[in-house]
Parts: structure tokens; C-alpha cells; sequence
């Protein structure tokens, strides 16, 4: 009888369970990765980190697909909503000696038009007026080692049990670190010396799915969110105000060819910046460093005109309140 990959590591998962408490299967194949759930477990933790990364199966590629809001962020006015954005990511996975994972991916984004929803080459920028070209974000590559410790420590993930029977994964970063587009150089890329960034991710997923052993990639439902400065095409220099970005991902079924799932225009204009972003680096290009979207942005594109008299974009003045309690909780702003 032929027994597919799925299904051998489904067998030996369940031999991992029976050895548990019979010795007459101690000789019994381990899974290759762990499936009961021990959420203080440093080893379990890099194992279901991995399957929400990727697919453990080493034959098959996992394609994520991502969509969401953009939001502008100033002083004194509402916040406003300009435009949305859609992505996908195809990710690759190998088990090391050591028991860890690499995590190969490649990973691209284009921003939509928030009326018509089309994918846009330029945008009209409404705080200045201007016209700008866009840019979409292309990781190539963004790779990563999925192990037992982070910085020095045993990574022990932030799982929260849901009432349903589901399980979500929880996780931040808060960056302040130097900016690739140096201000003097970058007049109105660049929101200063330093960037602050922040990101913060959740992973929904069932139980029953975090025990199939035959799950080599875990189903979920996810959701991003990155507050940063203004995206450097915008041209806004060092104005005040952030960028908001607000998603929600998930991986698609069908290996490699969920890319038919897709909406057209985002496959035609991915192929339009390089064919090689359909599909996951491989253990043989995993030589590059990953690069930031900022410093990608200073090997790729040149610094805008600086047109004489400019300066970058200032909220408007704070609103007086003029002591009217009957205008408490109305709109501000435009």
C-alpha cells in the first residue's frame, strides 16, 4: 500500500500518542513535529509557530493572502481612511538539524484605489495636493529561523483559549531604530533620523486543528496592525502624523496553485515586477539578508525634486472649543 507524506506523518503522530502509554511502541516513529498542545512548551511553541508560518510538509509551498486599510493619523482632525491594500506571500519550509525551521519567503503588497479598488500608479495625496507615484512593498526575500529560544530566552508564545474552543496567538513589536532614508538626502521621503514602528499580530485557530497531525500548515484567521511614519512615496518629509496599517491574512489551501485564487490584476501586476515573486525561495537562494521596505526603498528608487519654498504638510491649528456642552462628542474636522 503507498502512504503519501500527509498521511505517514498522520501515522506517526498517532504513534507518538500510543508509545506515550504503551511500551510495546516505544520503537514506534516520533511525529515530525509536536501536535499536543503544551503551551508552555519551548519546543511545541516552535512547532505550531512554524505551521502557522508555513507548510512542514517540504514539498509543498503555502501561499498567504493579506488584506486591509490604510489610515492617515494627524493632530486635530479625524482620522482618515486613504486608501486599501492586497497582498500575498508564498513561503517555503525546511527542518534543520538542530530541530528548528527556516522559514524561506518572498512577499509583495500593492495599494488600491479606496472608491474603485483598483491597483494604483499614483495616488492623490490629500494632504498636499500633489500627485505621487506609488510604490508597493516587494520582500524578496524576508526569511527567518523558527527555533526554541528568541534572543537568548525560550520563546513561550502569548495563547489566549477562547470561549468557542479556539485558540489565538498573540504577538507585538515596538521598534525605534535608525532610518535608511537619511534626511539630508531624502528631503521628503524621510520622517527623521529615526524610525518608530510598531506591529502586533493575532493567529486564530481551532484545537482539533492544532492536534491533527495530518495538519502540516494550521488554518487560521489572522490579523495585522503597523502604526509608522508616513510611506516615504507620499512624500511628506517630517510632518507630523503616522501611517496606520489594519488587515486581516490567512493561508490558502492547494499548495502552490492557491495563486488561482487570486484576483487577476494582482497576479498580472506581480508578474510585471518579476516572475520569481510567484514563487518561494529555495534552499539554494537563501544567501540574501532580508532588507526593511526603507532600505529597499534607497536601492531602488532616487530622491524627489525638492521644489523651491517647500516644506512638509502641518496639521491644521487645535480646534477652540468654545464652551458650547451641547457640541460634546460632534465631529471635528472635515
Amino acid at each position: 500500500m503507498d502512504i503519501t507524506r500527509r498521511q505517514g506523518l498522520a501515522i506517526a503522530g498517532l504513534g507518538t500518542m500510543w508509545a506515550a502509554t504503551s511500551p510495546a511502541l516505544a520503537s514506534t516513529p516520533k511525529s515530525k513535529f509536536l501536535t499536543k498542545i503544551d503551551l508552555l512548551s519551548p519546543e511545541w511553541n516552535r512547532d505550531t509557530r512554524a505551521r502557522l508560518n508555513g507548510d512542514l510538509d517540504e514539498s509543498k509551498e503555502l501561499v498567504g493572502w493579506m488584506k486591509g486599510l490604510i489610515q492617515g493619523v494627524r493632530p486635530n482632525e479625524p482620522v482618515r481612511d486613504l486608501m486599501t491594500f492586497e497582498g500575498f506571500s508564498v513561503t517555503r519550509m525546511y527542518r534543520r538539524p538542530d530541530g528548528s525551521w527556516r522559514k524561506l519567503l518572498r512577499e509583495i503588497v500593492f495599494y488600491r484605489d479606496i472608491e474603485t479598488g483598483k491597483i494604483m500608479d499614483t495616488w492623490l495625496n490629500p494632504y498636499t495636493g500633489e500627485t505621487v507615484r506609488v510604490v508597493p512593498i516587494a520582500n524578496d526575500p524576508y526569511n527567518q529561523t523558527i527555533e526554541t529560544n528568541f534572543m537568548g530566552k525560550p520563546w513561550i508564545g502569548n495563547w489566549d483559549r477562547n470561549p468557542d474552543g479556539t485558540l489565538t496567538l498573540s504577538a507585538g513589536v515596538n521598534l525605534f531604530y535608525p532610518n535608511a532614508l537619511v534626511p539630508s538626502v531624502w528631503q521628503r521621503e524621510s520622517s527623521g533620523d529615526f524610525a518608530q514602528v510598531t506591529e502586533n499580530f493575532t493567529w486564530t485557530v481551532t484545537q482539533d486543528d492544532l492536534e491533527n497531525p495530518a495538519k502540516t500548515y494550521l488554518p487560521c484567521v489572522g490579523s495585522w496592525q503597523r502604526i509608522t511614519p508616513w510611506l516615504p512615496w507620499m512624500l511628506m518629509g517630517d510632518a507630523p502624523g503616522t501611517i496606520n496599517y489594519i488587515s486581516h491574512f490567512a493561508p490558502l489551501p492547494g499548495g502552490i496553485g492557491a495563486l488561482s485564487r487570486l484576483p487577476d490584476d494582482l497576479i498580472a501586476a506581480t508578474r510585471a515586477i518579476d516572475l520569481k515573486m510567484l514563487r518561494a525561495p529555495t534552499l539554494e537562494e537563501d544567501t540574501l539578508p532580508n532588507e526593511s521596505s526603507l532600505e529597499a526603498y534607497v536601492k531602488e528608487q532616487k530622491p524627489a525634486p525638492v521644489p523651491a519654498g517647500w516644506s512638509p504638510p502641518q496639521p491644521p491649528a487645535p480646534p477652540k472649543f468654545n464652551g458650547n456642552k451641547s457640541k460634546l462628542g460632534q465631529q471635528f474636522g472635515e
